[in-house]
């Protein structure tokens, strides 16, 4: 057991946490996320997935040979006045460095001026802020917390309702190779995270967004779910898909 799950008092939740554990490492090999001395920002939304995603990549400096330095940076999009306090508070007890950044960018998205769809402004605005804020902070390296459903629920979301083929990528370069955006959770699946997160007595911060559980990529998810409930191997297989793409197959 680590030093850093001993100082906090807790005991690894052993086979989540040997999943979640082999599942980072895979991503990590994959396609070499962190080298060493990287300083790397993981963006904390105070979800578990971010929550989950800032305490593996604590927990590994302490067994691992790559060495890197990591800096908590969370978007308060500013529904209301709780919830980065919380937030903030749990990375200070666990000893995570945090940035809180204010916004009105949610506010902005919901207002009546938008005409855009207001999660697609809301995220773009606070992707933005999130990538100027690691160049200030000398952090040429994002951590984000989208994990396995992330990615295929992205897919039909593009295929959906822009037409195209895309989802998100776990490792993705930006401005000619400047910043690099990192999917650590990528092969982990959700239903891991969230056991784990309840294991590790995790915080569930409420979240106050308005359009939370309504918007377009909810009504994808309960899709999909009801595809799993059919045949379990639909996940993996569209999983498995997007990395096996015949072109010569589709329409030119």
């Amino acid at each position: 057991m680590s030093r850093f799950a001993r100082v906090h008092g807790k005991k690894l939740p052993g086979g989540v946490y040997k999943v979640l554990n082999r599942q980072v490492g895979k991503a990590q090999q994959a396609y070499d996320m962190i080298q060493d001395g990287d300083r790397v920002a993981v963006g904390i939304s105070g979800g578990k997935d971010s929550f989950t995603l800032m305490w593996i990549l604590q927990e590994r400096l302490s067994r691992i040979p790559v060495k890197y330095h990591l800096q908590g940076i969370h978007i308060d999009p500013g529904f209301d006045d709780t919830s980065a306090t919380e937030i903030a508070r749990y990375c200070e007890e666990m000893g995570y460095p945090l940035r809180v950044e204010k916004t009105d960018f949610g506010l902005k998205a919901h207002s009546e001026e938008n005409r855009e769809n207001p999660c697609f402004l809301c995220s773009r605005l606070r992707r933005q802020r999130l990538f100027e804020l690691a160049q200030e902070m000398g952090c040429p390296k994002i951590a984000l917390g989208h994990h396995k459903d992330d990615l295929i629920e992205t897919l039909f979301l593009n295929m959906c309702y822009t037409g195209e083929i895309a989802t998100m990528k776990p490792l993705q370069e930006f401005f000619g190779g400047e910043m690099t955006v990192i999917r650590p959770l990528a092969y982990t699946d959700e239903k891991t995270i969230s056991t784990f997160a309840r294991a590790m007595n995790m915080p569930e911060i409420k979240n106050a967004c308005p359009s939370s559980g309504v918007s377009k990529r909810a009504e994808i998810k309960q899709l999909l779910e009801g595809l799993y409930k059919q045949n379990p191997k639909i996940r993996g297989n569209l999983f498995r898909s997007m990395s096996r793409v015949k072109t010569d197959y589709l329409l030119k």
